[in-house]
């Protein structure tokens, strides 16, 4: 942490958010989080996210529909994004509305296959319950669903 006489000014918190903007979309958590740490005072941090804010460089709505949109392109399951998303401090109404309206028409037993038979061919060597134990534990650490990984398994 750096001295707050000199850090402690609007410019300074601006700084700080341009720069971790610049390296990838963060939630309005993030950013306070970020700028307590960096040892910026309570009516800067709040001057701060609200001109961010303003010029709409901070929208948790955006960036939750952003993560989920990147994440289901992986794939990467529905109960493993509402976890990352609310790590990042996004409010859960706003992660089960995002994640409802980007979740329609995608069926996660059908990407968990998918993913499951590419994961599988890696195994080739060993056998069919090992493979499946291997695959089994890769889709449930992606959060995929019970249901889609068993769906999954079934179908190498």
């Amino acid at each position: 942490m750096r001295g707050k006489a000199k850090e402690d000014t609007l410019q300074g918190a601006k700084d700080t958010v341009f720069r971790l903007l610049n390296l990838r979309a963060r939630s309005e958590s993030e950013i306070r989080d970020k700028l307590t740490h960096k040892g910026f005072s309570e009516p800067v941090i709040e001057r701060a996210v609200q001109y961010f804010y303003d010029i709409r460089l901070i929208n948790d709505r955006e960036f939750a529909q952003k993560w989920i949109s990147a994440r289901l392109a992986r794939p990467w399951g529905i109960s493993r994004i509402r976890f990352e998303l609310k790590e990042k401090g996004v409010d859960i109404a706003v992660i089960e509305e995002e994640i409802q309206k980007a979740t329609e028409g995608y069926h996660e037993t059908e990407a968990a296959v998918q993913l499951a038979q590419r994961q599988a061919s890696k195994y080739k060597n060993i056998t069919q319950e090992k493979r499946q134990q291997r695959v089994y534990g890769y889709l449930m650490r992606r959060g995929f669903s019970l249901r889609a990984v068993l769906q999954a398994i079934k179908n190498i």
